[in-house]
C-alpha cells in the first residue's frame, strides 16, 4: 500500500510542476522611477520654463510572453511501446488461441478471409478473400481467394493453404479452444467438438487418447465430413464452405483470429498435422504448451514475429511486402507506417504510471482504481458518442499534459467470480486446504450446494466493487449476458448485496455444518490484475465479516499458472474475464451456460443437459421475439441456481500518448488493436 501511495504522490507533483510551468501568472514588481516634469512660472515678471525632477514608486507587471504551443513528439517515432498488466500470451497457434492477449498479436501476424469495416461490428470487407458469394438458403459460402499474397516466408498464398488452415483447426478439436465458433454450423447446433462426429454423446471429448482407439470407419467418417465442410478448388482459385444449418454470424466467425490462414507446407514441416485423413487423431486435443507451432508464426499480416519471451515481452516487425492496397474502411490506411510493436509485461501499477510519465510507453493497461492518478495528466479528452459511432474530443485546461483519453466506449467483455462444483484434486490441490469440511479446509464438491453458492452472491458489494475497481463506470448485470443483447433485460433477476441474507444462506450449507465449522479456501487472481484482485478482497473482507470462520486467503499466480490452474478445474473460485467473440446473444449463453466457463466449472451432468437443451432451441429459434423469451427463461436459470457471481458492465477507457494516432473503436475487437493503423510522430 505504501508503494502505490507513494507513487501516487510523485505523479501528482510532477503533473502540478508541469501545470505550473505552462500557465505561470507574472509576478508584479515594485520599481523606483525619476520623472521630470515641465512648469512655466512667473519669475520677476516673467513667463520662465522650469524644468523638476522627482523620484515615484510605481508597482509594475511585466507583459508575459505569449504562451508556446506544446508540441508532442516521441524520441521515436518507429517503436511502439505497449505495457500491459502481463504479456499474457499463451499460444499463438490460431486454431488453439483462445485468450484477447494472443488475439492481439495473431490478428497483426495473419489475416483472415474477411475482416471488420472499420468500426463497424456487423459488417465486413474483403481480406483474403477478394470476393465471396451465399447460396440463397444460406448453406453454401464461396469465396475468391485474392492473388498475388505471399506468407512471410515468401511462400505465395493458395486455395488450399486457406482450406487446410481451416480443416487443421476443426480436427485438432478441444472443447476449450474456438473451434466450436465453427462445429455447430457446419455440424449442427450444440455439437461442440469433432470428436462428437464419432462419439455423439461427447464421451471422447477432450480425450485423444479414447479416440485414438475410437472405431475407424468412425475416424475416417468424421475427418471426410471436415473436409467436405471446406472445399479447396485450385484451378478457379476458391474455397467452399458448406454448412448444416443457416448461421447470421458465420462472416463473423471467420473475420476472428481461429479464422487466420496458415501457409500449409510451411506448418506441416513444423511438425502439425499432415493433411491425411487416415492421422488427423494424432493430432486431436493438443494443449497450447504442446501445439508445434506454439511459438512460431508465418502469417500473410501486416507484421512479423520477431521474437517472444513468454511472461516478458513479445516484438512484432513490419512486414514491407504486405499485400494490401484498399484501406478496410474510408480513411484508413492500407500500411503500416510503425517499424516495430513491443509488447511488454509489466505487472507493477507504478512502473507502467512511470514509463507513462516518461513517455517511455506509448499507451498501456491503467487499473480503474488508478484513473484519477492519471487524469490530471491528460490535455486532450474524447468522448464517446454512441449515435455518430465516433468521439467527441476537447482540450483539457492542461495543455501540457502529455496523454490522450478516450473514453465511453461500451464495453463487449465482462469478469466474473466463477464456482467450480467438483475441484479437481488429483495429485493434491493447494488451494483447498486440509480438503476437508473442518475448519481448515473445503471438500472438493463445497460449491455443489446451492446454500454456499447463494451466500457467496449476497455477500460480495456490487456498489464497493463498482466504485473501488471500475471507477463508478459500469453498471451492475443481469444474468449471464450484457446490456444491449437480445432478450436482455436490466430490470431482470439479480443477487444484491445483504450480509443478513448471506448468514441465512450459510446456516443452511452442507446442512448446517459450514456454519459450525467455518471454512478456508484460496482465490487466485493473476498477478498484477487489481480488478480481480479487487474481488477477491471483498468476498474475503464481507465473509470474515460475517463469521470469522469463514476464511478466504488470496493467492497472485503468474499469467501461465493462473490459466493452467483455471484450466485445469483446481481453482475453486476462477476470477475471470469473457471478450464475445461475435455480437449475439448466443456468444454469451454457450460458452457461460454449457461451453468454455460452464466446462470449466464442472456442472452437473443434469443441469448441463437442461441448459443445453435450452441454449440450442434460443439459437435455432427464427424469430427475434423467441429467442429474446429464450435467453430471458436462461438468465432466470441462471439466477436460480447460482452459477456464478455476475458482476458489472465497464465502459472503455483508453489512456495514449498524444503523439500517437490511428485509434478507432469496434466493439468486437476488445483489446485487439491492428497496429497498421497506429501512427507516431
Amino acid at each position: 500500500m505504501f508503494k502505490k501511495a507513494l507513487w501516487t504522490m510523485v505523479g501528482l507533483l510532477i503533473v502540478a510542476s508541469m501545470a505550473l510551468a505552462a500557465c505561470a501568472t507574472p509576478t508584479p514588481q515594485t520599481i523606483t522611477v525619476v520623472e521630470t516634469v515641465e512648469k512655466v512660472v512667473e519669475k520677476e515678471g516673467e513667463k520662465v520654463t522650469v524644468v523638476e525632477t522627482k523620484e515615484v514608486v510605481k508597482v509594475v507587471t511585466a507583459t508575459p510572453e505569449p504562451e508556446k504551443e506544446v508540441v508532442f513528439k516521441s524520441a521515436d517515432p518507429n517503436t511502439l511501446v505497449v505495457a500491459q498488466i502481463d504479456e499474457g500470451i499463451d499460444t499463438l497457434d490460431p486454431a488453439w488461441n483462445y485468450e484477447s492477449a494472443g488475439d492481439g498479436v495473431i490478428l497483426n501476424v495473419y489475416d483472415q478471409l474477411v475482416t471488420y469495416a472499420g468500426t463497424k461490428a456487423t459488417e465486413f470487407v474483403p481480406s483474403l478473400a477478394e470476393s465471396w458469394e451465399i447460396s440463397d438458403d444460406g448453406l453454401t459460402y464461396v469465396f475468391k481467394i485474392r492473388e498475388g499474397v505471399k506468407f512471410h516466408n515468401g511462400a505465395d498464398l493458395t486455395a488450399e493453404d486457406v482450406a487446410y488452415s481451416l480443416q487443421r483447426g476443426l480436427l485438432q478439436g478441444g472443447t476449450w479452444s474456438p473451434q466450436w465458433l465453427y462445429t455447430e454450423p457446419l455440424f449442427g447446433i450444440g455439437v461442440y467438438d469433432v470428436a462428437e462426429l464419432v462419439d455423439e454423446t461427447g464421451a471422447l471429448d477432450d480425450d485423444p487418447a479414447g479416440l485414438q482407439a475410437a472405431d475407424p470407419e468412425k475416424l475416417m467418417g468424421a475427418c471426410e465430413a471436415v473436409m467436405n465442410a471446406f472445399q479447396a478448388d485450385e484451378a478457379a482459385g476458391t474455397v467452399t464452405i458448406n454448412l448444416a444449418t443457416p448461421w447470421g454470424p458465420f462472416l463473423a466467425t471467420l473475420a476472428q483470429s481461429w479464422g487466420s490462414i496458415l501457409d500449409k507446407d510451411w506448418a506441416i514441416e513444423n511438425g502439425t498435422w499432415d493433411g491425411d485423413c487416415a492421422t488427423w487423431q494424432n493430432f486431436y486435443g493438443i494443449t497450447s504448451e504442446t501445439s508445434p507451432i506454439r511459438d512460431k508464426t508465418n502469417g500473410t499480416g501486416p507484421y512479423m514475429l520477431e521474437s517472444w519471451v513468454p511472461g516478458e515481452e513479445c516484438v512484432l516487425a513490419k512486414n514491407p511486402n504486405w499485400w494490401r492496397t484498399e484501406p478496410t474502411f474510408e480513411g484508413g490506411p492500407t500500411q503500416p507506417t510503425i517499424d516495430r510493436v513491443v509488447l511488454k509485461g509489466v505487472s507493477e501499477w507504478g512502473t507502467r504510471f512511470a514509463m507513462l510519465q516518461a513517455g517511455d510507453a506509448d499507451t498501456g493497461d491503467v487499473p480503474r482504481e488508478n484513473v484519477t492518478q492519471v487524469d490530471p495528466m491528460v490535455s486532450e479528452w474524447c468522448e464517446y458518442d454512441l449515435a455518430s459511432d465516433s468521439f467527441n474530443c476537447e482540450a483539457t485546461e492542461n495543455t501540457s499534459g502529455p496523454l490522450r483519453l478516450y473514453k465511453g466506449q461500451p464495453s463487449t467483455t465482462r469478469t466474473d467470480a466463477l464456482f467450480v462444483f467438483n475441484i479437481n484434486t488429483d495429485g493434491g490441490n493447494p488451494y483447498i486446504g486440509s480438503g476437508q469440511l473442518d475448519g481448515n479446509g473445503i471438500p472438493a464438491d463445497f460449491f455443489s450446494d446451492i446454500h454456499v453458492r447463494k451466500a457467496f452472491n449476497y455477500c460480495f458489494d456490487w456498489d464497493a466493487y463498482i466504485q473501488d475497481a471500475l471507477a463508478g463506470e459500469a453498471v451492475q448485470v443481469s444474468g449471464y449476458a450484457i446490456p444491449g443483447m437480445l432478450g436482455y433485460d436490466q430490470n431482470g433477476p439479480m443477487y444484491h448485496f445483504d450480509m443478513d441474507k448471506c448468514a441465512e444462506e450459510m446456516a443452511l450449507a452442507w446442512d448446517g455444518k459450514v456454519a459450525e465449522v467455518g471454512f478456508r479456501l484460496q482465490i487466485g487472481y493473476n498477478t498484477g490484475n487489481v480488478t480481480r484482485q479487487t474481488i477477491a478482497q471483498i468476498l474475503q473482507n464481507n465473509l470474515s465479516a460475517v463469521d470469522e470462520k469463514y476464511q478466504v486467503e488470496i493467492i497472485g499466480l503468474p499469467w501461465p499458472s493462473f490459466l493452467a490452474a483455471y484450466r485445469a478445474s483446481r481453482l475453486p473460485i476462477a476470477v475471470s474475464g469473457w471478450a464475445e467473440d461475435l455480437h449475439d446473444p448466443h456468444n454469451w449463453a454457450q460458452p457461460f451456460l454449457v461451453g468454455t466457463y460452464a466446462s470449466r466449472q464442472v456442472l452437473p451432468d443434469d443441469l448441463l443437459a437442461e441448459f443445453e437443451a435450452k441454449v440450442s432451441a434460443a439459437v435455432a429459434a427464427t424469430s427475434d421475439d423467441e429467442r429474446a423469451k429464450l435467453y430471458q427463461e436462461l438468465t432466470q436459470m441462471d439466477y436460480d441456481n447460482a452459477l456464478a457471481i455476475r458482476l458489472a458492465v465497464a465502459t472503455g477507457r483508453r489512456y495514449e500518448q498524444r503523439w500517437l494516432g490511428g485509434y478507432y473503436f469496434n466493439p468486437i475487437q476488445g483489446t485487439d488493436t491492428r497496429y497498421y493503423t497506429t501512427t507516431k510522430e
